[in-house]
């Protein structure tokens, strides 16, 4: 039961396996294992031995390190890139947003703010960011397609991007570490690259 997984929620889970670094000779590039699992509804498994989901799918991908590797420094890139527009924005709307106010009784009061957090708030970005992920995103996709002939690049962005979205893809393709995918429509578009 210690082993045993639960999610309350869809999510994805992935993982990276790194072989030696010794490349077979008929190999040219060091390629990479991509493992992935995730749940459509939510799991709570009691008994291991036992267990079986119609909602549950895991599978592998072996991918190019060098490829791995290039798209995590693109989607670093974009994600600084995010992190700045947001900056930008937050600077502009909390110059002209009052914050507080002259009461009746001739005190200030303070507004709180109930704006969403920042992280998970949607950014709209503009041209040259736009562009940016579209690239990064049509690599990500021509990676995970397990369909090997190549696919279309997007012409659009497939989800909501907001920094939270964004910091996952970068932690994805990060081979020294794995990551949780929870987020709806990055998970969404994510599960459709897998079949």
């Amino acid at each position: 039961e210690s082993r045993a997984a639960n999610a309350s929620n869809k999510e994805i889970n992935i993982q990276w396996y790194i072989p030696s670094l010794a490349k077979p000779l008929n190999d040219a590039e060091t390629k990479v294992l991509l493992l992935y699992a995730y749940n459509t509804k939510p799991v709570k498994t009691s008994n291991i031995k036992i267990f079986s989901s119609m909602s549950m799918f895991s599978g592998y991908l072996w991918i190019p390190l060098a490829r791995v590797i290039s798209l995590r420094e693109k989607l670093s890139n974009l994600k600084q890139q995010v992190e700045m527009l947001m900056q930008s924005s937050k600077s502009l709307s909390s110059a002209t947003e009052p914050t507080s106010f002259l009461g009746q009784s001739g005190t200030f009061k303070i507004i709180p703010s109930k704006k969403p957090k920042m992280h998970v708030a949607k950014v709209h970005l503009d041209e040259k960011t736009e562009e940016m992920a579209i690239r990064c995103l049509s690599e990500v996709k021509a990676l995970l397609s397990v369909v090997p002939a190549p696919s279309l690049p997007l012409t659009e962005i497939p989800f909501d991007v907001t920094l939270q979205s964004i910091a996952s893809l970068e932690d994805m393709f990060d081979p020294a570490s794995g990551c949780i995918i929870t987020e709806e429509s990055l998970f969404e578009w994510v599960i459709s690259l897998f079949h």
